[in-house]
């Protein structure tokens, strides 16, 4: 099958969170499943740069745009970069400048984006190759199924599907970019792109797309109800027969502490002996004091309302005090939350490291190195570290929702006792109940010399969440989608 993967970031060329992990592993999974995928993101400065065997290729006739084509690093995974420097060639990350503001032609970058896509999905740029499916990611892409349109185009086009990794981020700008793009007026209605006066990317995916995805059973469910849909519940609903609920993957080859390049001591699920030796190597690096017995407590993520901080801060605080625990932070995002975190380490010298900004080798050395991994999310589409975490023995204290509710198995004593637990839970997303679950594991903790707690590590480490089962249900979906076009286009030739 052809394949046309769609994303505005992909780790090894660059990742803000884990949309770019699933954006490397989903299609190297696919591709080793022997599809014809191919993966086409932005051109930015960091992508250029990490493209292994770049190779310029002109774009469509009179586009401002060429292609960069080339490899994912350490893979053989086609990638085309949209080298368009107008848009993409700038300091800061992929939605942002170096101060933090999101660039303000955001819509127009995107949208240019969105338009490079519809030309590779049409075999306008000079490939020679026309994807049978177009699979795209978040609101960066969403304009695509709309600009794909057959009854708005008339041409005949892939299948697309379009996947929701947050709908907390939805593309909105104002109602004057609808004319800023060059889209049609009779688009301005609730039914397509109009969202409480707002022109919507998301949306647009949502309306138009063939099938629509998003990471979890759970959050599939969760964002059909006024609470979680973010004023898009009422679309999920009339499109409820596409939406599927997908658990996102993880790629064991980068996350697993028996060959992690990035940690101090490998270890496995058989041998745990070199979890201690990382505690020590984190407890240093992170200026904590180098204490075998206090329970160290991990946290990476975006600082932001939606991870909780604000909970784990004020749960965490009392425990702190009493000298009962260490915590290691990793992440950046609200200005707020940043300067509250570095409060509590400058409170807690000794017992809080923090590191402000995004460390890869620092995230793999927090999961090896903590006893603990903290994911308090008010929501969480699907969330990967917490199945990191599981696999490198450190159980997960999780708000059951979303991903988090399906990934992990409370520790209740009934769990325990049949030997299926592997983390706890808590709800609802409050600082009551996430000290009360932070007391139950640190009492399994405390009384670890009793063997459970060596379990519920080695409970989670031989789950298995790689890609296989979720390539397989991606792949079971695109062929889903082609006989209906199939049957469409014999429907449409008999007339």
């Amino acid at each position: 099958m052809r394949i046309l993967f769609a994303s505005s970031e992909a780790y090894g060329l660059v990742k803000t969170g884990g949309l770019a992990d699933v954006s490397a592993s989903l299609p190297a999974a696919l591709r080793r499943r022997r599809q014809d995928v191919r993966l086409v993101l932005p051109g930015y400065p960091e992508a250029c740069r990490n493209l292994v065997d770049a190779t310029p290729r002109p774009g469509p006739e009179g586009a401002p745009w060429q292609l960069l084509e080339g490899h994912l690093p350490g893979t053989r995974l086609p990638v085309y970069l949209v080298d368009w420097p107008e848009y993409f060639q700038r300091a800061g990350n992929p939605y942002s400048a170096s101060n933090g503001m999101d660039w303000p032609d955001n819509a127009q970058r995107f949208a240019g984006f969105a338009r490079a896509i519809v030309a590779l999905a049409r075999d306008e740029a000079g490939l020679d190759w026309a994807p049978e499916l177009v699979h795209l990611n978040d609101w960066q892409t969403g304009l695509v199924p709309l600009l794909l349109d057959p009854e708005r185009t008339g041409v005949e086009r892939p299948r697309t599907v379009f996947t929701i990794h947050n709908l907390a981020y939805q593309g909105l700008f104002p109602a004057s970019t609808l004319q800023d793009l060059n889209l049609p007026a009779k688009l301005w209605h609730p039914e397509a792109l109009e969202f409480h006066d707002q022109l919507s990317f998301m949306k647009a995916a949502l309306v138009f797309a063939d099938a629509i995805t998003t990471v979890s059973p759970t959050y599939a469910r969760e964002i059909q109800d006024p609470a979680s849909g973010m004023g898009l519940d009422g679309v999920l609903r009339a499109r409820s027969e596409d939406l599927h609920g997908i658990l996102n993957g993880v790629d064991y080859r980068d996350w697993d502490p028996a060959r992690d390049r990035h940690i101090a001591t490998r270890y496995s699920a058989d041998d745990l002996s070199g979890k201690a030796a990382n505690k020590t190597a984190l407890q240093t690096r992170m200026g904590l004091e180098p204490n075998p017995d206090v329970p160290l407590l991990g946290h990476v993520g975006r600082m932001v309302e939606q991870k909780g901080v604000d909970l784990l801060h004020a749960a965490c605080t009392p425990l702190l005090e009493a000298g009962r625990i260490q915590l290691a932070l990793v992440g950046s995002g609200q200005k707020d939350l940043e300067h509250a975190t570095g409060a509590l380490a400058r409170a807690y010298p000794g017992r809080v490291g923090v590191h402000i900004g995004y460390d890869e080798p620092l995230a793999h050395q927090i999961e090896a190195g903590a006893d603990l991994f903290l994911m308090p999310s008010r929501f969480e589409p699907c969330g990967l570290n917490q199945l990191y975490s599981l696999r490198y023995g450190t159980p997960p204290v999780v708000h059951a929702t979303g991903g988090l509710a399906d990934t992990v198995v409370d520790a209740t004593p009934e769990n325990l006792d049949a030997g299926t637990a592997t983390g706890f839970s808590f709800t609802p997303d409050s600082i009551a109940a996430l000290g009360a679950a932070l007391e139950r594991a640190l009492e399994l903790h405390a009384a670890r010399g009793d063997g459970r707690w060596e379990q519920l590590m080695r409970n989670g480490m031989t789950r298995d969440f790689g890609w296989n089962a979720s390539a397989d249900a991606y792949l079971a979906l695109y062929r889903e989608q082609l006989p209906r076009r199939s049957r469409r286009a014999k429907a449409a030739s008999a007339l």
